[in-house]
């Protein structure tokens, strides 16, 4: 028996659908690992930025005891998702762990001072009110979170791109 062209032909395509199809499966699982990763970070960040914003909720409270506790409750379900973001990144992406601490440090240390402030601060009552004059300094923040974003877009396989400013971020108002 002899081996002929399209013996040849046969196997070669057999040889090609395998590989594409191992190609296939390993880009697949590649950009699924990529966008699981992706929405964690995402998800990391989240946390953070609702810690960031409870100096403001805590200005607008409500002066009765169940406004008080609703936003305790929010704060200790803010620092347990801190955590659980913390561990599982420890597990998934530990430089952007190392990151993501920092971050959280810093938003602890910058927010938590603000937070207590806002507790101190007397209730706004009229509509008026609720507009606050004077914006919370997340400078700290702001930096850590754009070093734990770069470390977040390295760990994800993208290129670094130029940090877009704060100040446009939020709308453009200026950090104080």
């Amino acid at each position: 028996m002899t081996w002929t062209a399209a013996q040849t032909t046969a196997v070669i395509a057999i040889l090609g659908t395998a590989l594409t199809a191992l190609l296939t499966y390993g880009l697949n699982r590649r950009a699924a690992r990529r966008e699981r990763r992706a929405l964690a970070f995402g998800e990391a960040l989240s946390v953070v930025e609702d810690f960031a914003e409870m100096p403001y909720r805590i200005r607008r409270r409500p002066g009765t005891p169940e406004g008080r506790h609703q936003l305790t409750e929010e704060v200790s379900r803010i620092y347990s998702r801190l955590a659980f973001h913390q561990a599982l990144l420890d597990i998934e992406a530990p430089a952007v762990a190392a990151a993501y601490r920092r971050l959280a440090g810093e938003a602890r240390a910058e927010v938590g001072e603000q937070m207590k402030t806002a507790w101190q601060k007397p209730l706004r009552l009229t509509d008026a009110e609720m507009n606050l004059e004077q914006h919370y300094d997340r400078t700290r923040v702001d930096v850590a979170r754009d070093e734990c974003v770069a470390t977040m877009r390295a760990a994800l396989g993208q290129a670094r791109f130029p940090a877009v400013p704060a100040q446009i971020v939020r709308g453009g108002r200026p950090a104080q």
